[in-house]
């Protein structure tokens, strides 16, 4: 009897290829989250060790209020949008690279 060739679908749902996009999707968790925590530990730090700089006046504000009131919230935003897009443009790729893969072996 023949062996029955692979299903096209049988490399997408196998470890190696949800081991290496979990990796990949691991290391842009990492990267978002210390982008996120270098701001939020950053900021008390900068009031700490510079608090002239921080209170800086600049458009009403103290330096240190503009970054909390009005800028930080855009740049959480910021860090989700890089996060979504390049988690789904790495998992499209994945998918690219497995049915480019399954295609050969056919």
């Amino acid at each position: 009897m023949k062996p029955t060739p692979p299903h096209h679908d049988d490399f997408i749902h196998s470890e190696e290829f949800l081991s290496a996009l979990m990796k990949r999707q691991l290391k842009l968790s990492i990267t978002c989250a210390t982008a996120f925590l270098v701001l939020l530990f950053g900021m008390p730090l900068l009031n700490y060790f510079t608090p002239v700089f921080m209170a800086q006046r600049v458009g009403g504000f103290t330096l240190s209020w503009l970054i909390l009131g009005v800028l930080f919230f855009p740049y959480v935003w910021i860090i989700a949008r890089i996060f979504i897009t390049r988690s789904m443009a790495l998992e499209n790729q994945e998918v690219r690279l497995a049915a480019e893969g399954n295609k050969r072996e056919l």
